[in-house]
């Protein structure tokens, strides 16, 4: 790791581009207290993986980390909405929101067919460029190559490329950078721990930056399902963008100290540290849903006839925690008169909060268990 080098940088004329080294070697881990992070990292996931073992429904839940690690990472890029407001349909929207609410459904439509497409593709390019066609379509990064390898020199931060942060490689290099980076992913000749191997893989996907829009959320889908594909997750169930948003200046300045100062150690630290903190707030996470899921169906015991449809409308409510009358008239089949009064029995219970404050078209919040997730 101490003779770690990245690349160079390479004269543009006007600017300079940033040439880094091939990843796909072999690593030598010698410092102890990343070993000792690792170490605890290791157990954390561990943890945060046998517990999501036991938990019924899991399904229902994993939306709900989805949906927050969507909103948190289009946050890091600008976007603006927060958990309510993605939960919302396109037409409850406003206008001037409304690009921001289609970039985090797309990327949690992406997240879930890249999922779904491990079972048939492994973790590769292809399935990185099928990912980024999803994530950009029809927002506002859409004239940027959905899918596609850009074909132009990019640049992160600055007006312009001569007052760039920084400046990714020349465009005709991304092809041998990106078939470099997938070896490194599927090298099983010469050992090196998964964690430290997905740490340096998007770590190396940043400094790329294969695409020109979308990178940055690309890069921090990678993460979950690298560790889906390798099974050291059996479910997705870890997210970082949070983590990374939480420390947003010291995620971009650990990702620049490795390419200037060529000190990749400190970044895997800085991504261990987000491993371990994520995975222990994902195991109290889970608790207290299970917590919040007992107590829940305790109180609606007390509705008497009514508490079947109303276990519905919770089973509903632990996917998607907001609802308005005509979903409730879906989810049960009753009327629409009846579906009012199991609202205002849920209320009653404080299972329900109505956030518009509208005479009509009320929507309604599963308040605790939403709060679970800030």
């Amino acid at each position: 790791m101490k003779d770690f080098k990245s690349g160079n940088y390479i004269n543009q004329g006007h600017y300079k581009s940033f040439q880094p080294e091939f990843i796909n070697k072999k690593w030598l881990l010698e410092d102890m207290e990343l070993i000792q992070l690792l170490s605890k990292a290791d157990r954390q996931l561990g943890r945060l993986d046998m517990y999501s073992e036991h938990i019924p429904d899991i399904e229902l839940f994993i939306s709900m980390h989805v949906l927050k690690e969507a909103t948190q990472s289009s946050k890091i890029e600008g976007t603006q909405t927060n958990m309510e407001e993605a939960l919302l349909d396109k037409e409850d929207v406003s206008q001037e929101k409304r690009d921001d609410w289609e970039e985090v459904q797309n990327y949690i439509q992406a997240m879930q067919q890249a999922i779904e497409m491990l079972g048939k593709l492994p973790f590769s390019s292809r399935l990185i460029r099928e990912t980024h066609k999803t994530l950009l379509q029809g927002v506002r990064g859409e004239h940027k190559l959905p899918g596609v390898f850009r074909t132009s020199q990019n640049w992160i931060g600055g007006a312009s490329i001569d007052d760039a942060t920084f400046v990714p490689p020349v465009h005709n290099t991304i092809g041998e950078l990106m078939g470099d980076l997938e070896n490194f992913a599927h090298n099983e000749d010469v050992y090196f721990p998964d964690l430290l191997k997905i740490a340096i893989i998007h770590y190396q996907f940043e400094t790329i930056h294969p695409f020109l829009d979308g990178n940055g959320r690309v890069g921090r889908l990678l993460i979950t399902l690298y560790l889906v594909d390798k099974d050291i997750l059996k479910k997705p169930i870890l997210y970082l963008s949070d983590f990374f948003e939480r420390h947003k200046n010291l995620y971009y300045d650990n990702l620049m100290k490795a390419r200037t100062d060529n000190d990749i150690v400190q970044w895997l630290k800085f991504f261990l540290v987000g491993v371990i903190e994520t995975a222990k707030s994902g195991v109290d996470t889970f608790d207290a849903i299970l917590k919040l899921k007992t107590t829940t169906e305790l109180n609606i015991q007390t509705l008497g006839t009514r508490a079947n449809n109303a276990q519905k409308i919770i089973h509903y409510l632990f996917k998607r925690p907001m609802i308005d009358v005509n979903k409730v008239v879906e989810v049960t089949g009753v009327s629409k008169r009846t579906a009012y009064h199991l609202i205002d029995d849920l209320e009653e219970l404080e299972i329900l909060k109505e956030v518009t404050g509208g005479k009509r078209d009320k929507l309604y919040v599963f308040d605790s268990y939403l709060k679970l997730f800030k």
